[in-house]
């Protein structure tokens, strides 16, 4: 039984007492049902939400680690670098592209100049 099941349930019992709401004890009974209406309301709504977002964070972690299987993938040896065991032209290592374009000497060079 669901608690909008139990509530409605509670509900047709207070209903079928035939409480008189003009009475003090009639209007709290009455108050008391139309929050527990609203407060299974809100708990079946944030029931939804949270399956929602545990099925989104699912998603995502499938998705996380099909990316780390692609970029982390140790079947590359392209260069001989202390960073990386790589040793083909297709590197893509930080060091190695330094190393070869060697910007840190560009950047000596420039101040050099400016000097």
């Amino acid at each position: 039984m669901t608690l909008k099941e139990k509530v409605a349930y509670i509900k047709g019992l207070s209903d079928g007492l035939n409480l008189d709401t003009a009475t003090a004890e009639g209007k709290i009974i009455a108050a008391m049902m139309d929050l527990l209406e609203e407060m299974a309301s809100e708990v079946e709504e944030i029931e939804e939400s949270i399956e929602y977002l545990g099925d989104y964070v699912e998603e995502v972690d499938k998705d996380l680690g099909e990316l780390e299987e692609f970029c982390y993938e140790d079947d590359c040896d392209c260069c001989d670098c202390d960073d990386c065991d790589c040793d083909c032209d297709d590197c893509t290592c930080l060091a190695c592209l330094d190393e070869e374009f060697d910007f840190d000497d560009e950047d000596e060079e420039a101040e050099e100049e400016n000097e």
